[in-house]
């Protein structure tokens, strides 16, 4: 097992963490039934952190940050040595914990996307993990939330009897979401992004090679360029750019920015 505490990554702390590690303090906080913030962060994900000093704050505040995508795991070998050999990759993490819950009976939550996504996604995590036991599913309101409706979700997510959270609400804000959320649900929350889509059978992964070779990106460019050509034709490069100038000491970006982060409330 790895998990040798947080790195500066543009300013970002992610955890130099594996699968087995993440899984274990997911399932120990689940069994406590104690707040636990978890996201996975690709390049995009980690951007959003370097660019928006208010963001970086929550980020730095959740519990687990993974590397989701190769080149932040290439990133955290170069800049501390973390000899990290795989990342840890938001659907695959997903995949971990519902195998793990289901063998120690500790029922989910389904937050995010559609409810056509979600009946379908619920479906299919029954079929492949026998024992596991989706307690409550809900979509996206896909706007901002009013304090009584926030507390409401909340509540309703703690009635449910769920021990963890899964959010799909896409970067950047199911983090923000996680990071408001976790002390009123008082659960383990994990952020994984486009996993819900993947599982449901409504997008397609990229080919495993191309998973190897950091070019995830360019495979869901190719599907939806123009929603995402700005995504990553911009900020890949950037990326590049700053974590060579961080290995350089041409900067060194500050984790916790004197920026108090505004209540969003997204849902």
């Amino acid at each position: 097992m790895i998990d040798t505490g947080k790195r500066n990554v543009l300013g970002v702390l992610v955890d130099v963490i594996d699968y087995e590690s993440a899984v274990r303090r997911i399932l120990a906080a689940a069994q406590a039934r104690e707040p636990l913030g978890v996201t996975a962060l690709a390049v995009h994900g980690v951007m959003t952190g370097a660019m928006d000093p208010a963001h970086r704050r929550r980020l730095n505040e959740l519990d687990i940050v993974t590397p989701d995508g190769q080149p932040v795991r290439w990133a955290l070998n170069w800049l501390h040595r973390a000899h990290l050999r795989d990342r840890v990759y938001g659907p695959r993490l997903m995949l971990e914990v519902c195998a793990a819950a289901a063998r120690e009976s500790l029922p989910i939550f389904l937050f995010g996307s559609r409810a056509d996504v979600l009946a379908r996604l619920t479906e299919n995590l029954a079929d492949r993990f026998k024992g596991l036991l989706v307690v409550g599913a809900k979509p996206s309101a896909f706007r901002r939330l009013t304090p009584d409706e926030r507390d409401r979700l909340a509540e309703t997510i703690r009635d449910s009897g769920a021990r963890i959270v899964f959010v799909g609400l896409g970067c950047p804000r199911q983090e923000v979401f996680v990071y408001e959320m976790r002390r009123l649900v008082k659960l383990p929350m994990i952020a994984v992004g486009a996993a819900f889509e993947f599982h449901a059978g409504f997008a397609r992964e990229a080919p495993e090679w191309m998973q190897r070779a950091g070019l995830q990106w360019l495979h869901r460019l190719a599907q939806n360029p123009r929603r995402l050509w700005r995504r990553y034709v911009l900020l890949n490069p950037a990326y590049a750019v700053l974590v060579a100038a961080q290995a350089t000491g041409l900067w060194c970006p500050e984790p916790f920015p004197h920026a108090t982060p505004a209540e969003e409330r997204y849902g």
